[in-house]
């Protein structure tokens, strides 16, 4: 099993915190591309770590945290095979599992406390992608990544 990238900035600190005991409690193995306190940081700088690895196939999956989850949401989504969503609750930890296969989840450490942060990493992990028509959908954002790389 390939580990599981991790990455937050200060905001996220406690949330990423969070996360690592869940991984801790169900043998999951993971790399922490940091922070490592709750020093003021640029969030991009750790995001880029770890959606390079998801990216990279060197993970197949990452959860990044920071105030809102959408400075690193939208960091991960620069890289190339990298769907990242950004959820703020079950429902849509859920989805974004079935029906957009993502394989990487940005929580708000500012929005979420511990206990949620815990029990949307845990949904996340066990939902599976529903495929069918939604293969469909995930490949044409894979199509688009291929047609803005080819653009000088």
């Amino acid at each position: 099993m390939k580990p599981i990238a991790l990455a937050s900035d200060h905001a996220g600190f406690q949330a990423k915190e969070a996360v690592k005991a869940v991984l801790r409690e169900l043998g999951i193995p993971f790399r922490d591309y940091g922070t490592h306190s709750e020093d003021s940081c640029d969030y991009p700088d750790f995001a880029a770590q770890a959606a390079r690895a998801v990216s990279e196939g060197e993970s197949e999956r990452a959860i990044l945290a920071c105030g809102s989850g959408t400075g690193m949401a939208m960091v991960a989504n620069k890289f190339p095979g990298v769907r990242a969503a950004a959820c703020h609750d079950e429902w849509c930890a859920r989805m974004s599992r079935m029906h957009n296969d993502a394989n990487v989840l940005a929580l708000g450490g500012r929005v979420l406390g511990a206990e949620a942060v815990q029990q949307m990493v845990r949904l996340w992990l066990d939902t599976p992608f529903e495929g069918g028509r939604h293969s469909r959908r995930v490949a044409k954002i894979a199509d688009l990544e291929r047609c803005h790389e080819a653009k000088p």
